[in-house]
Order: structure tokens, then C-alpha cells, then sequence
């Protein structure tokens, strides 16, 4: 019997193409990060009870993206889910979904459009001083929670939720100002092209371990994942001994656990574990 976390492998991995597939028109390079490198690298594909993908762009590359894919994608079934095309969405980063399915989260309870998804988070530059880089993380953190609680992200879903009127367009507008000085905050060393060191500032991982230089997330090599080739940083053992150590070590197997999904609705059918 195929289990829910194949079948969202199997949806996953068509996200996969369609991103490649785009970055390839646009002459974007993409990369992959964290998890999908490391199961890239040591499985050669998905880790098998993990169940997102992380891809990366250098800033500029993630913008063009971004301004390019609502035209590519509007007669298909994929839907580049951002601060901007989706209101009611409130992280930081951009999701590609397959519109043809719908998913709930473990903890993860919002109003933000449903469907099987890769995440692709933008890298910035960063300062060199470490005072500088705590003040940018902080107003960082400090506008994604009030973005988090005026879209009402909640851990579980409560009786009083299905109470609550839908957000007024004031209360939205608000929210796109918030979601707006986020950005700036974000973005606010990129024209200073003496820094070499870029972040994934949304990155669930301590601050230095996704941070990296230019020269690695430039220089890139192709390697297997699943039925496709992905691009990798070349340097990508330098990257994923900085992030878990030794990384080819399976983790006990109390460890081995799926993070995000419980629920799939495909082909109008309801797919749980």
C-alpha cells in the first residue's frame, strides 16, 4: 500500500520539476537547501520520512522569479504562493502548490491557500558585524510574529476559530505594510555589494547555519534526485558538516519522523497515515 508520505513525495517531486523547469526558462540558478541537500547528497533523493523540499535563490534571482512565474503558471496547476499573491499567507518565503490537491499541516492551523508544496526561500546579504546581524534577525522575528498572529497562524484548531469573521480589508492593508517593512528589512544590505556572506533569514536552524558565502551558493554541481537532476552547491560538504556534523549518520530511528503533513486530498480521494 503507498503510504501519504510517498504519495506527497510523488506530488512534491513534480514541484520539483515545475520550479527546475522555470529557473531553467528564466536562466535563474536555483539550489537546493538544508533537508533536500542533505537528501540529495546521502539518498540521493528524499529522505524518506521527510516531507518538504527547500530550494534556494540568491535575492535578485528570487525576485525575477517571483515577477515571472504568476504569467508561466496561469494555465497550469501550480500556484507561486507569496506575501503578495496570497493575502491571508503569512511567512516570508514563496511556496510553489499543486492546486490540484489540498493538505492539512500538524500545527499549523491558517487561512492561507492549501496545497502540496516545495518551499524557496530567498537569500540576502548580510553585515560582517555581529551586532548588526542580531539587530536585523530581531526586526526580522519581531515582524513575522505580529504577521503570524494578525493572520491568526495557530498551533491547533479551536471551537472559537470558526467564530471569528473573515480579516476586513483595513485589517489587510495593515497587514501588506507589515509584510512590506519585513521585506525592507530583509533586503536592506543587498546594495552593498562589499559583503560577501548571504542568509536564509527564515531559516528554522541557528543563525550561522545557514549562512553562507557568495563563492558557495554560486558555484553549483548537478547530482541525482529521485527521477530528476537537481543543482547543488559544489561545496556541499562544507555546508551540511556545518549544519548536522557528521551527515551521512542515519539519525536514531525515534528521529525519523515526518514534520508537516497529516492529511492529503487527491484525485477526490482523503489519503491519511
Amino acid at each position: 500500500m503507498t503510504s501519504l508520505i510517498d504519495r506527497i513525495h510523488h506530488v512534491e517531486l513534480g514541484n520539483l520539476e515545475c520550479l527546475i523547469s522555470l529557473c531553467q526558462e528564466l536562466n535563474l540558478p536555483y539550489f537546493l537547501l538544508g533537508g533536500s541537500l542533505l537528501g540529495a547528497i546521502r539518498h540521493q533523493g528524499f529522505i524518506p520520512w521527510d516531507d518538504d523540499v527547500d530550494v534556494g535563490l540568491l535575492r535578485a534571482d528570487y525576485d525575477q522569479l517571483v515577477a515571472a512565474a504568476p504569467q508561466r503558471l496561469a494555465d497550469s496547476h501550480y500556484f507561486l504562493q507569496t506575501p503578495t499573491s496570497d493575502p491571508n499567507y503569512a511567512l516570508s518565503y514563496a511556496k510553489l502548490l499543486d492546486r490540484n490537491t489540498y493538505i492539512e499541516e500538524k500545527n499549523n492551523v491558517n487561512n492561507a491557500r492549501k496545497g502540496v508544496f516545495i518551499d524557496i526561500f530567498p537569500l540576502d546579504r548580510i553585515p560582517e558585524d555581529t551586532t548588526q546581524q542580531r539587530e536585523q534577525v530581531t526586526k526580522f522575528q519581531w515582524y513575522n510574529t505580529r504577521i503570524l498572529l494578525q493572520l491568526r497562524y495557530h498551533l491547533v484548531n479551536t471551537p472559537f476559530q470558526k467564530f471569528q469573521s473573515p480579516l476586513g480589508s483595513e485589517q489587510l492593508a495593515d497587514i501588506a505594510q507589515l509584510k512590506q517593512a519585513r521585506h525592507a528589512v530583509m533586503t536592506q544590505y543587498q546594495a552593498d555589494d562589499t559583503l560577501t556572506n548571504v542568509k536564509n533569514l527564515a531559516s528554522q536552524y541557528s543563525y550561522n547555519k545557514e549562512v553562507f558565502s557568495l563563492r558557495q551558493v554560486t558555484e553549483l554541481t548537478t547530482v541525482p534526485f529521485e527521477r530528476l537532476s537537481v543543482q547543488v552547491p559544489t561545496d556541499y560538504a562544507t555546508i551540511l558538516t556545518e549544519m548536522y556534523g557528521d551527515y551521512l549518520a542515519l539519525p536514531p530511528k525515534s528521529q525519523r519522523t515526518e514534520k508537516h503533513l497529516e492529511k492529503l486530498i487527491m484525485d477526490n480521494q482523503v489519503f491519511t497515515d
